[in-house]
C-alpha cells in the first residue's frame, strides 16, 4: 500500500475509477449474484483502518470486512505470525492429528471465556459452522431436538443455521423446509418494544412472551434443547440486548434445562470493549460462538462449551479445515493484541463516538436511535422520530454519499447504519468518520 501512513481518505479519481469500473463488469460475468454490494468498492491494499482501491483511492474503514478485521488491516504482527506458520506448516488436519497452536489457542479461549467452569474448543472455518456445531452439540448434549432463535437474528446460512436465522425473509426464500422443531420469539427492542409496544419494558415483555406464550402455547420447555442469542443483534440492527433480559434467559434455560448458547461471532472478540458482549450483563452461557475477528481476516472459527457440555464422542463431529494452523497463528496473535490495548481502544473511541453523537437525536430529525457497545454502534434512521416510521431509503443514501466522501460504513437492519471499524482506530479517525456521516444527514435533512 503506497499510502501506508496515511490516516484519513484520499479520493483521486471519480468513483467507481476506471480500474474499479472494469472489474466490477467482470465480476457480474462471472461471480455469484447472490452477494450484497452497497457501493463498488474494489479493494487493493489494506494497513490498520486504511483501504486503497486499484486506482489508489484511499478510503477510511468503518466496517472491517464486517467486523472481521479486529485488529486492523495486515498488522504487523498478525502478518509475521502468518509468514511464520506458512514457512513451517501450513495443513494437517486437526481432525486426525495434533497441533502446539490450536491447544495454546483453546487453552487462551477457555482461559477469557466467562464462568470458572472448565471449557473446551471445537474449530471450525466460519460463523454458520459454529452455530452448526452449537446446535448438533446441543442435541447431543440434551437428548432433546426443539430450538429457539429471536426474531430479527442472524445465526448464518448454511440449512441448521438458516433456520434459526430470521433476519430477512431474502436469506430464506426459496430454499425449501429448513430444519423442523425451531421456534421465534420477540428480542427485546428498547428503542421500538416488541411489536410497537412499551419500548420500556422491551426485557420483561420478552421473557413473558417466552414463558406464557411459547412454553404453553407451541412447545414445552422439556423438549427445547437450546435458546440462541445474540447479546447485541447484528444484521437485526445491532440492537443490544438489556442485562435484564440476558439474565433472565439464563434464568430461564436453568430453570428447564436447556442450554444458553451466545451467538457472538459479531460482537466478541473485544469489539465492546470486553472479550464478549454477554459480559456486560454477566451472564455465562453454556456455549459461545466465535468467529469473525477471531484470526483479523484468515477464516477461523470456535466453540467454546462447558466441558461438562462438551462431551461427545470421536467422530461425532469434525472439520477438515477448522483450526488450520496458520489461522492458529494469526488468532494467538490477534488475542495478544486485543488484550494488549486495543479492546480497551474500542472502549474508549466507543464513548467518544456516543459523547459527540449525545445530541444528533435533538439536531438531526432523521437520527431515531444511537446505540451499542465499545466499537459496535447502530445509528437508526427515521423519516419521524415520533411516528419511528423506518426510512431505509436514507440509509441507502447515505452509505452511497459516505463511500464518496471516501468514508467506508455498512447497513444493519432495515434502516441502520452499522459502524464497526478495526480496533486500531484513534481520535482522529473517530472525529472524521462523524464528520462526514453527520454531514451525509444534514444533506438529507436539507432536502426535505
Amino acid at each position: 500500500m503506497q499510502t501506508a501512513e496515511m490516516k484519513l481518505p484520499h479520493i483521486v479519481t471519480p468513483l467507481p475509477g476506471p480500474k474499479a469500473k472494469q472489474i466490477v463488469e467482470r465480476d457480474h460475468r462471472v461471480v455469484s449474484p447472490s452477494y450484497t454490494r452497497d457501493y463498488p468498492l474494489v479493494a487493493k491494499a489494506g494497513r490498520g483502518a486504511m483501504i486503497e482501491d486499484v486506482d489508489g483511492n484511499t478510503f477510511l474503514d468503518f466496517a472491517a470486512g464486517i467486523a472481521v478485521v479486529a485488529t486492523g488491516h495486515c498488522h504487523p504482527q498478525v502478518v509475521e505470525a502468518i509468514q511464520k506458520q506458512a514457512a513451517d506448516l501450513i495443513h494437517m488436519s486437526s481432525t486426525d492429528f495434533y497441533y502446539p497452536g490450536m491447544v495454546q489457542l483453546a487453552e487462551e479461549l477457555a482461559a477469557i471465556a466467562p464462568g470458572k467452569d472448565p471449557k473446551r474448543v471445537y474449530f471450525g472455518n466460519s460463523g454458520t459452522e459454529a452455530v452448526e456445531a452449537a446446535m448438533k452439540l446441543a442435541r447431543y448434549r440434551t437428548g432433546r431436538d426443539k430450538f429457539i432463535a429471536f426474531y430479527g437474528s442472524f445465526h448464518g446460512r448454511t440449512i441448521g443455521s438458516l433456520s434459526l436465522t430470521a433476519s430477512k425473509a431474502v436469506q430464506r426464500t426459496k430454499f425449501g423446509s429448513l430444519l423442523a422443531g425451531v421456534f421465534h420469539a420477540p428480542y427485546p427492542n428498547t428503542y421500538r418494544g416488541a411489536y410497537g409496544v412499551r419500548p420500556e419494558h422491551a426485557a420483561a415483555d420478552a421473557l413473558a412472551w417466552l414463558e406464557s406464550e411459547l412454553f404453553k402455547r407451541v412447545v414445552a420447555p422439556e423438549e427445547v434443547a437450546a435458546i440462541f442469542v445474540e447479546p447485541i443483534q447484528g444484521e437485526g440492527g445491532y440492537l443490544p440486548a438489556p442485562p435484564d433480559f440476558l439474565q433472565g434467559l439464563e434464568r430461564v434455560c436453568r430453570q428447564h434445562g436447556i442450554l444458553l448458547v451466545a451467538d457472538e461471532v459479531q460482537s466478541g472478540m473485544g469489539r465492546t470493549g470486553k472479550w464478549w458482549a454477554g459480559d456486560h450483563a454477566g451472564i455465562e452461557p453454556d456455549m459461545i460462538c466465535v468467529a469473525k475477528g477471531i484470526a483479523s481476516g484468515l477464516p477461523l472459527s470456535a466453540l467454546i462449551a462447558k466441558a461438562d457440555v462438551m462431551d461427545w464422542e470421536p467422530g461425532a463431529h469434525a472439520s477438515t479445515f477448522g483450526g488450520n494452523p496458520v489461522s492458529i497463528a494469526a488468532a494467538l496473535a490477534t488475542l495478544r493484541l486485543l488484550g494488549g490495548s486495543l479492546m480497551a481502544n474500542a472502549s474508549l473511541m466507543g464513548d467518544r463516538i456516543f459523547k459527540q453523537t449525545a445530541d444528533w437525536r435533538e439536531r438531526h430529525k432523521i437520527v431515531g436511535d444511537i446505540r451499542g457497545k465499545g466499537l459496535m454502534i447502530g445509528i437508526e434512521l427515521v423519516r419521524d422520530q415520533k411516528t419511528k416510521e423506518k426510512a431505509p431509503e436514507f440509509r441507502a443514501r447515505i452509505l452511497q454519499a459516505a463511500f464518496e466522501k471516501g468514508l467506508l460504513i455498512l447497513g444493519a437492519g432495515e434502516n441502520t447504519l452499522r459502524l464497526c471499524p478495526p480496533l486500531v482506530v484513534d481520535e482522529e479517525q473517530v472525529d472524521f468518520a462523524l464528520r462526514t456521516i453527520e454531514a451525509c444527514i444534514s444533506e438529507i435533512e436539507r432536502t426535505l
